[in-house]
């Protein structure tokens, strides 16, 4: 009896100080990062992560969503440090504003790499991705699923555009890339770097005359609204989103609050992806449909067309491959002509 008494009572000890720790450990709030906020498919992923984790942890885990990259003030390219700072407990981050930081992240904003959605998931969900998880887990953080925001598509308030000669002279707004910044400059046009807060603003008053974007963000933006009448699809770049938790937080949870956040990341990333493909990918053209509707002229680049944009930037594409890792690349390569 009296060895059945002390069992129970390590037990019941032994549950006190797991709790005690979990209660220490265990914060009554997490700070999840996005820059788009909940009326685009973006900020919903990072809504519907917060919802999911809740969910399966029973609420031990609580999520606040803090959109349009207000923890970091606005500036989105800051938002990969603040993460390995503890200023930002998780995120889902795009590849593009992390790319500064994550030099191997630039390989998504190669101009024309990927030609298609087939394309984007053979390096996403193939052995790229994994080796991009791999360097990201280098860097203070956990990367758990990949999320997306489109193909970005090319629009501006001055006429069609099917070809560089089309883009001589118009000024862009573009991410805070040097890549972005150098790929218009091959291709004849003005880029100017500025924050997503701001490139509305800008594209209303005139002082750029174009942007680029995918097509959910165009819609949700309501950007025919400051100007934007002509739409190029030309696919050249596509921004993959990441899911990811600051190593420290990750390692303060208990191993199965870890899993299960995992697969909330997961099922939240697959979500995302079908919803960001939503009337844009296959026969499912519905927000074109709607796009037109709203009177922008919509122009799609025949194969010759599109050549000449290739072609253009084929110089930026050669010396960023070198920067970003020429076998990443060359495996990036093999991946798509494989799919």
């Amino acid at each position: 009896m009296m060895r059945k008494y002390l069992g129970a009572a390590a037990v019941l000890a032994g549950s006190l100080l797991c709790g005690a720790v979990m209660a220490q450990t265990y914060r009554a709030e997490y700070r999840l990062s996005t820059v788009l906020n909940t009326a685009f498919t973006w900020g919903q992923a990072g809504e519907r992560w917060a919802e999911l984790v809740k969910e399966k942890t029973q609420g031990r885990i609580n999520i606040k969503l803090y959109p349009g990259a207000s923890l970091v003030g606005g500036d989105q390219t800051r938002e990969f440090t603040a993460i390995r700072q503890g200023v930002i407990d998780l995120a889902v981050g795009s590849t593009i504003n992390w790319s500064p930081q994550i030099k191997e992240l630039n390989l998504f904003s190669l101009p024309f790499l990927m030609p298609d959605y087939k394309a984007i998931d053979a390096l996403t969900q193939g052995d790229v991705g994994k080796d991009l998880f791999t360097v990201l887990e280098k860097r203070e953080v956990v990367p758990l699923a990949w999320g997306e925001n489109g193909f970005r598509e090319m629009s501006n308030s001055k006429r069609p555009i099917a070809s560089p000669a089309d883009m001589k002279g118009l000024k862009f707004r573009v991410v805070g890339s040097p890549l972005y910044n150098e790929t218009f400059t091959a291709l004849g046009a003005n880029p100017t770097q500025m924050s997503w807060a701001d490139a509305q603003p800008a594209l209303a008053s005139g002082a750029v005359d174009g942007q680029e974007n995918p097509l959910s963000v165009f819609v949700a933006a309501k950007l025919p609204t400051v100007g934007q009448k002509h739409l190029t699809l030309w696919h050249y770049v596509a921004d993959p989103l990441i899911f990811v938790v600051n190593k420290q937080v990750w390692e303060s949870w208990t191993p199965a609050d870890r899993d299960a956040v995992r697969q909330a990341a997961l099922q939240a990333g697959r979500e995302n992806v079908e919803k960001a493909r939503k009337g844009i990918a296959g026969k499912d053209n519905a927000i074109l449909k709607q796009i037109e509707a709203a009177g922008v002229t919509v122009t799609e680049p025949t194969a010759a067309q599109r050549e000449a944009f290739v072609k253009a930037t084929r110089p930026v594409y050669d010396k960023w491959a070198k920067t970003i890792g020429a076998d990443l690349v060359k495996k990036a390569e093999a991946a798509i002509a494989k799919r």
